[in-house]
């Protein structure tokens, strides 16, 4: 899946579902403190992730990422390598 559509996926259900404004996302953003998510949301994200893309990301993902396009990348990866 191209980066874009992923972007564009990701994008909207961060505003649909966590109330982030769309103006506040921007690829270099800090990802944690723009969102300012909770344990209960990163296990929602988990799942609208998994529904969406078909792919998991862990704590382990989470913790990696600083900026959202950190984010869109480790979904990319994440399909990458069910794909290959």
């Amino acid at each position: 899946m191209e980066k874009e559509k992923i972007i564009t996926i990701a994008n909207d259900f961060l505003v649909n579902e966590f109330e982030v404004d769309r103006d506040d996302i921007a690829n270099d953003a800090n990802f944690k403190t723009t969102l300012g998510l909770d344990s209960l949301d990163y296990i929602d994200m988990v799942v609208i992730i998994e529904s969406n893309f078909g792919v998991k990301l862990g704590e382990a993902d989470f913790k990696q990422m600083v900026t959202f396009d950190d984010f869109y990348d480790a979904i990319q990866n994440k399909i990458s390598e069910k794909t290959a």
